[in-house]
C-alpha cells in the first residue's frame, strides 16, 4: 500500500494495528512528511502546544538508565542540588507562563519521590496553583495510588512518564526497573484523574521497529502528549559513543509517530539541536508541541523563538489553560 493511500484511510478512521506498522517502513521521506503534516492538520488542526519544566533535585538517582546523566552510577560531573525553594520555582514559572507557555512541570530524577521531597512537591505545586495561571504537571518516577491522589489533590492534572523504548529493549537500558514497571504506574496516574504524557529517547541503538512498538503502546495506552527526544550522547554515561542520529531518521520516526498517534501531541522534546532551525521541518512534518524553555540547553531556541517560528508557519500556539 502506498503512503497516500495509507493516509487517506487514516483520515477515514483507520488506524494502524500490530503487525500493520512495517506499511511505514518503505514509504518515501517526502511522502511520509507530506502525509503526517495532513494528518496533524486534520485530528490537531493549527493548534501548537508549549510546555517547560524545571529540574526540581538533580543527581544522585539510584537507577542505572544508560542515557542518563544524573544517575549515581555514571561520572558525569553534573551539578547536585537537593530540592529547590518554593521561591526558585515559582520565579521559573511565571517568567515561562509571561511568555505564553500554559504548562509547567517539576521533574526530579530517581525510582521514585518520597518522605522530606514529596511533601515538599507537593507544597510546591500548591504554592504555583495559588501563584500562577499555568497547567501543572509532575515527573517523579514510580509513585503509588495514593501519592498520586496526593499530586492531583495539589493542582497537578497530568503527569510524564516516559516508556523511553519498546518492551523487547528495555532492559538493554534499564535494569533497576522494569517496562512493565512504567505501564502500571502510568494506569496509576490515570486511574487517579490524571492526564499522561510519556514518549521515549531515540537514538540509544533501538531499531525503528522498536520505535514504532514504542508508539502503539502509547496508543494502546490512550497517551494523547507524547515526547519524542532525540539521544544527545553525553561523556561518563554507557551511550557516550554512540553516533548522533541524522536529521532525516529524526523526522521520519516523528512522521512515523503520527501516523501511529493521529490525535496525540507529538512533542519534540530533547535534541532539537540536532535539527535544521530548532525542528522547523518536524513541525511540518507531524509535530506540533515542544518542551521549551529559556534556560534548557536541549534547544537553541528560546520561548520567544518559538513561539515566533510556530506562528510564522501557521500555528496557534496555546495561550489558554486545557486542563
Amino acid at each position: 500500500m502506498d503512503i497516500l493511500t495509507l493516509t487517506e484511510e487514516i483520515l477515514a478512521g483507520r488506524r494502524i494495528r500490530r503487525g500493520e506498522e512495517n506499511l511505514l517502513l518503505s514509504a518515501p521521506t517526502t511522502g511520509l512528511l507530506e502525509g503526517a503534516n495532513r494528518l496533524r492538520a486534520a485530528f490537531c488542526g493549527n493548534r501548537a502546544d508549549l510546555c517547560s519544566i524545571i529540574n526540581g533535585r538533580s543527581g544522585r538517582c539510584s537507577e542505572d538508565c544508560k542515557f542518563c546523566a544524573q544517575s549515581a552510577r555514571h561520572c558525569t560531573g553534573i551539578s547536585e542540588y537537593g530540592f529547590l525553594s518554593e521561591a526558585e520555582i515559582l520565579a521559573e514559572c511565571r517568567h515561562n507562563e509571561e511568555r505564553g507557555v500554559t504548562r509547567f512541570s517539576i521533574v526530579t530524577a530517581g525510582r521514585t519521590l518520597s518522605g522530606a521531597d514529596f511533601e515538599k512537591a507537593l507544597a510546591a505545586y500548591r504554592f504555583l496553583r495559588e501563584n500562577c495561571g499555568t497547567a501543572l504537571c509532575g515527573s517523579h518516577g514510580l509513585l503509588t495510588a495514593e501519592q498520586f491522589a496526593k499530586l492531583k489533590a495539589a493542582g497537578v492534572s497530568r503527569y510524564h512518564c516516559n516508556l523511553e523504548t519498546s518492551r523487547r529493549y528495555f532492559p538493554h537500558i534499564c535494569t533497576t526497573h522494569t517496562f512493565d514497571d512504567k505501564i502500571a504506574c502510568i494506569k496509576r496516574a490515570k486511574a487517579a484523574g490524571m492526564e499522561v504524557c510519556s514518549g521515549g529517547i531515540i537514538g540509544m541503538g533501538e531499531t525503528m521497529a522498536d520505535r514504532l512498538d514504542m508508539a502503539l503502546t502509547l496508543a494502546e495506552l490512550g497517551v494523547r502528549s507524547v515526547p519524542v527526544n532525540a539521544l544527545i550522547p553525553i561523556a561518563g554515561t554507557p551511550l557516550e559513543s554512540l553516533e548522533r542520529l541524522t536529521e532525516e531518521e529524526i523526522l521520519r520516526t516523528v512522521a512515523m509517530f503520527r501516523y501511529l498517534l493521529p490525535e496525540a501531541d507529538i512533542r519534540l522534546a530533547a535534541g532539537r539541536d540536532l535539527l535544521t532551525e530548532c525542528g522547523r521541518q518536524a513541525f511540518a512534518g507531524g509535530a506540533n508541541a515542544a518542551i521549551t524553555g529559556d534556560m534548557l540547553t536541549t534547544s537553541g531556541n528560546g520561548i520567544l523563538d518559538d513561539v515566533t517560528m510556530l506562528e510564522e508557519m501557521g500555528f496557534a500556539v496555546e495561550r489558554e489553560i486545557s486542563g
